[in-house]
């Protein structure tokens, strides 16, 4: 399954965790403040980010497949 796992969609999945956390704490009667407002920022959106920079987007080539041209037919 997480073969195939996009960016996209992992981001996706991990918007709707924090989405169901923060609605259970509300509904369980947690203090929303400032500092929790923003701790719920910083994490959904610190590791998106961190994904988006780490996650390769497409196969780039390797230096030796830059070098040493794998395509030719000799």
């Amino acid at each position: 399954m997480l073969k195939n796992m996009t960016r996209a969609r992992l981001i996706q999945v991990w918007f709707a965790a924090v989405a169901l956390v923060v609605v259970a704490g509300v509904a369980l009667g947690a203090a929303i403040t400032v500092g929790t407002g923003t701790m719920l920022v910083a994490l959904c959106l610190v590791p998106p980010a961190i994904v988006l920079m780490v996650w390769p987007a497409a196969r780039t080539a390797t230096i030796a497949e830059v070098l040493h041209d794998t395509d030719s037919s000799r």
